[in-house]
C-alpha cells in the first residue's frame, strides 16, 4: 500500500489541481446560489440571480469606469513607515510588507487619471484588501495629491472609499488625516471643480466622518454598508435592535444621505450624464430662433385679431 499512497495518489492529486482552478464557483452571500467564477467576473462580480453586488478589485473598478479601461497611475508621496513603532501581535511594519506583497501596491489607495466619456477624470479609489482600505499617512498624502492633480489638470475629482476607518496602528497622525483631507476637498471646490464620491462597500469610521460625506453627489452602489460605527456597537450603546436596512445605501438614500442609488452597470453612463451637466452646461442640440410675435395691446387681444 505504500506505493499507491506514496506514488500514486500524489501523482493523481497534483494532475486534478493543475487542471481544474480555484475557486471555479462562487457563493452568493445574499441568495447562496452558485456562480460559475467567469460568469462573476464577467457580470463586475453583481450576482445574476438576485443582483447582489460583491467587492470588486480597485484594478476592475477603474478599468470599468475610464473610456477603453485605459488609464495612468502617478506614484504617491513617500511617508514615515511605523512612526509610532507600533505593535501588537506583529509588528506594524511586518503588516504592511505583507499587504503590499498581498497587493502589490504601497498602500490602500490608488490615484489614477483618464478620460470617461472623452472628459477628463482622476479617481482616487481604495483597496480594502490592503489592511481593510485603512486610512492613515500614506493615504491621507495621496488623496491630497489626486486633489491637486484635479486642480493642475482642470478635470474633476471622484473619489471611490472602500475603508474600515482610520488606521489603528498610526494612532493620531491617521485621525490627522481627516481635516486634511476636508480642506483638499474645499480646494478643490474652489477651483470650481466637481467633487463626487462613489461609496462602496464597506464605508466606515474615520473615512465615512470626514470626506466620503462631502460630494457635491453622494453616489451609493447597492446594499453597500456606510456608517461610522458598527451596527453591533450602536445597539449595544442605545439598547435597542435596528432596523435590517440599517446603515444600507437604500436606508440612506430614504433618509436623504446619498443622491442615488445606481447599480453597477449604470454607473458609467450615469457618470458621464454627470459629468457633462456639470462642465459642459451648454445646450445638448442647435438652438432654433422662435417666430417674432407681436405683443398684446391693452385689452389683451393681439394685434390683427378679430372682434
Amino acid at each position: 500500500m505504500s506505493w499507491l499512497s506514496n506514488l500514486v495518489r500524489p501523482r493523481i492529486r497534483a494532475l486534478v489541481s493543475s487542471s481544474v482552478p480555484d475557486k471555479l464557483w462562487v457563493k452568493c452571500a445574499e441568495c447562496e446560489q452558485m456562480v460559475f467564477h467567469r460568469e462573476l467576473e464577467g457580470n463586475l462580480r453583481v450576482c445574476p440571480h438576485c443582483g447582489h453586488h460583491m467587492r470588486l478589485t480597485v484594478v476592475k473598478r477603474l478599468e470599468s469606469l475610464f473610456d477603453d479601461g485605459e488609464y495612468q497611475t502617478i506614484e504617491l508621496p513617500e511617508t514615515l513607515i511605523d512612526p509610532l513603532k507600533f505593535r501588537d501581535r506583529k509588528r506594524y511594519a511586518e503588516r504592511l510588507r505583507d499587504a503590499q506583497a498581498l497587493s502589490g501596491r504601497d498602500d490602500a489607495i490608488i490615484v489614477a487619471h483618464g478620460r470617461i466619456g472623452g472628459m477628463p477624470l482622476v479617481i482616487a479609489a481604495f483597496d480594502f484588501q490592503f489592511m481593510g482600505g485603512s486610512m492613515g499617512l500614506a493615504v491621507g498624502e495621496g488623496f491630497i495629491a489626486a486633489a491637486h492633480l484635479a486642480k493642475l489638470q482642470d478635470a474633476p475629482l471622484m473619489v471611490i472609499p472602500a475603508s474600515g476607518g482610520a488606521r489603528m496602528q498610526e494612532g493620531i497622525l491617521s485621525l490627522m488625516q481627516m481635516p486634511r483631507t476636508v480642506i483638499a476637498v474645499e480646494e478643490v471646490r474652489e477651483a470650481g471643480l466637481p467633487y463626487i464620491v462613489l461609496l462602496t462597500d464597506p464605508t466606515t469610521g474615520g473615512v465615512s466622518a470626514s470626506f466620503a460625506m462631502l460630494g457635491d453627489i453622494a453616489i451609493a452602489e447597492p446594499g453597500a454598508v456606510i456608517g461610522f460605527a458598527g451596527r453591533r456597537v450602536i445597539e449595544e450603546t442605545i439598547r435597542e435592535s435596528l432596523p435590517d436596512d440599517f446603515q444600507r445605501a437604500e436606508h440612506l438614500l430614504d433618509n436623504g444621505i446619498v443622491d442615488m442609488v445606481v447599480p453597477r452597470h449604470e454607473l458609467r453612463e450615469t457618470l458621464i450624464r454627470i459629468f457633462s451637466l456639470l462642465r459642459q452646461p451648454g445646450p445638448p442640440a442647435e438652438i432654433v430662433a422662435l417666430p417674432n410675435i407681436e405683443p398684446a395691446n391693452d385689452d389683451g387681444d393681439q394685434p390683427g385679431a378679430a372682434d
